[in-house]
């Protein structure tokens, strides 16, 4: 029933967004909500030529590429969705391991009859790409990352004890408790600190994302903390993976120069063989809100 619900609201909330003035999509973009095992997907599909799936993070829906579609749709069929308990798609109780949420991405491209595709990915998007690209390598042409670690791999460990990233174990019924009816409050603290200038990541943007994360239904800040609440099961498969051998299709380490940075190739080296690197200047985590130019041309040079 909640994902019914969820998805019966997507009309509304689709025009109640729309006023927030974020970037949006071209014209020729359609959506649809596509079902996949445990969930209802929503999708933008747009453009012509070699499929392109990119992928959101936390504190974001799949309206954060906006920009790039624009740019890719040129020469390429774009797919956008937004992840399960993400934006307006459904939120079940479960299925937040990556793993899961790549047969999500499965799905949906099996549902639009698309085999092989390139994926640029961003934060826990980066998460749902690798397991979809380490448990069906033959999908995948290339792949860009951006700005986010991947559980179990590499630097890891080093990486948790970074004490801006305690909300990796936020989560519950008193922390939920605590958040509800000030979702915009504990958003504003992702995109203020892992920005270089919290100012680039405007407030139209802002009150856009936290409509979306605070849902008139139950689940939808729930959703997000079991996106991280499954992080142990994720390093978990991604050791697996590793272990089976490393990805072998060209991949983009794409890091914020006041973020990752560097460390994104340090990461991917771990777990893939042909990784080239790119350090996006004057920007934090939020890339595409920082630096659109730069991140979008690093991505299609990269693809093209």
């Amino acid at each position: 029933m909640r994902e019914f619900t969820s998805v019966a609201l997507s009309a509304v909330l689709l025009a109640t967004t729309a006023r927030a003035q974020v970037p949006s999509f071209p014209a020729n973009f359609k959506t649809r909500t596509i079902s996949t095992p445990g969930a209802q997907i929503f999708v933008r599909v747009g453009g012509q030529g070699p499929a392109v799936v990119l992928l959101h993070g936390y504190g974001e829906t799949g309206d954060m590429w906006a920009p790039l579609a624009a740019r890719l749709a040129r020469g390429h069929t774009v797919v956008v969705p937004d992840l399960r308990g993400m934006g307006l798609s459904s939120h079940p109780a479960g299925g937040y391991d990556k793993k899961t949420q790549a047969g999500d991405v499965a799905a949906v491209l099996d549902t639009l009859q698309i085999d092989k595709v390139d994926l640029v990915t961003h934060d826990i998007g980066n998460m749902v790409g690798y397991a979809f690209a380490a448990g069906q390598p033959g999908r995948v042409m290339k792949f860009a990352l951006l700005d986010g670690p991947l559980p179990g791999v590499g630097p890891w460990d080093e990486i948790l004890k970074n004490p801006l990233l305690w909300h990796f174990r936020f989560g519950g019924p008193d922390m939920e408790r605590l958040v509800k009816g000030r979702e915009r409050i504990y958003l504003d603290r992702f995109w203020n600190e892992f920005s270089a200038d919290p100012k680039r990541f405007d407030e139209a943007s802002r009150r856009h994302y936290a409509r979306l994360y605070a849902l008139p239904l139950p689940g939808a800040m729930h959703s997000g903390f079991e996106q991280f609440k499954a992080f142990d099961q994720d390093a978990i498969d991604n050791k697996a993976f590793v272990a089976k051998g490393m990805l072998a299709m060209p991949v983009l380490a794409v890091g914020g120069e006041a973020s990752f940075g560097p460390m994104m190739a340090v990461v991917m080296r771990a777990a893939a063989s042909n990784v080239q690197e790119v350090v996006i200047p004057h920007s934090g985590h939020w890339l595409m809100e920082e630096n659109p130019t730069a991140t979008v041309t690093a991505i299609v040079d990269f693809l093209h």
